[in-house]
């Protein structure tokens, strides 16, 4: 299994354990409606990496993905001395979290809802130098409204249901799982966008990332780094996209994190109103998105919408709410 659908169930499994509660209030600073608090972000290929800082001044880096789990890595708390907590994880069996320490005002970030102020220990080793010291990933966002920045390199944390007015073809409905009687299941968004007259259901993966190979990268000859954010879609829709669209440009085994990974340029989709691109998709597997994936969301999905799309937008995201309002940048 590719490695990151590896930390995506180990992060899944405790996040989704978690249940929000009463008492874990918004510690200041906080945002207040019509005042969103800026995180501490460094923002790179369209992505976003949380980077708190302890009262002490050790800074941490946590990749932010909405597709992803919650977790810090064991080097991380080795790093900065936490004390492990053994939590009951269903049977016999159990769990290592941390409670983390405290953070800087002007370097702050919350901690998931429901978790007493603590992550979980991810059991594997470091596989991905990208994530830093570890995930915030839907159990750290849900709950919240939170504004995904593009334009502006910004990840903002909003007041609830401060939502900014925008047309209502701009403000679109998400997908999230829930039980018989209504209680949320998951928070991972189910978004819809449209490519070539179709309507897709995918993920909105704000954590979709991969990592060109030589040949990819001279094929793309723009001086970027190789590792940067992307789309997804399964690998039955890309070559249906290619039979009609020959001229849609592709690069044959484009990504070291699954070898033999196809890439393909689409030059314009539909969401939430607006038209943009191009846009890139990475190939997967039918069943990541269709089996996998799919599991943990309202509806099957076929592939999942990342930095490499939104990077036109400020995306606004209120969990509660269940909607998503994209902001064109100017």
């Amino acid at each position: 299994m590719p490695q990151r659908l590896l930390l995506m169930l180990f992060g899944m499994l405790v996040s989704c354990a978690t249940t929000p509660s009463p008492s874990d209030a918004l510690k200041t600073p906080a945002p207040v409606p019509g005042r969103p608090l800026a995180l501490p972000v460094k923002f790179s290929e369209d992505r976003f990496f949380v980077q708190p800082v302890t009262r002490e001044g050790q800074t941490l880096t946590f990749y932010t993905d909405t597709g992803g789990g919650l977790f810090i890595l064991a080097d991380a708390v080795t790093r900065l001395g936490l004390q492990r907590i053994a939590r009951a994880a269903g049977g016999e069996d159990s769990e290592d979290w941390v409670r983390m320490p405290d953070f800087r005002n002007e370097a702050w970030m919350p901690m998931p809802e429901g978790t007493e102020g603590q992550l979980p220990v991810a059991a594997m080793e470091r596989v991905l130098s990208e994530l830093g010291d570890g995930m915030l990933g839907q159990g750290w966002f849900a709950g919240r409204v939170w504004t995904f920045d593009y334009p502006g390199g910004k990840l903002w944390l909003r007041a609830a249901r401060d939502v900014p007015e925008v047309a209502p073809a701009h403000r679109v409905a998400l997908g999230f799982p829930t039980d018989a009687t209504g209680k949320r299941q998951a928070n991972f968004p189910r978004i819809q966008v449209r490519v070539d007259g179709e309507t897709l259901d995918l993920l909105f993966d704000t954590g979709a990332m991969l990592s060109l190979t030589e040949s990819a990268r001279k094929v793309l000859a723009d001086e970027r780094p190789a590792t940067r954010a992307t789309n997804f879609i399964t690998r039955s829709t890309f070559e249906r996209w290619h039979q009609r669209h020959p001229d849609w440009r592709v690069i044959e085994d484009g990504d070291t994190y699954l070898p033999g990974s196809t890439l393909i340029e689409v030059p314009r989709i539909e969401v939430a109103g607006h038209e943009v691109g191009p846009v890139w998709f990475t190939t997967r597997p039918d069943p990541n998105f269709r089996e996998f994936m799919s599991q943990f969301m309202d509806k099957p999905v076929e592939g999942a919408l990342g930095g490499n799309a939104l990077r036109f937008f400020r995306v606004t995201v209120d969990y509660d709410q269940a909607v998503a309002v994209f902001e064109r940048a100017p």
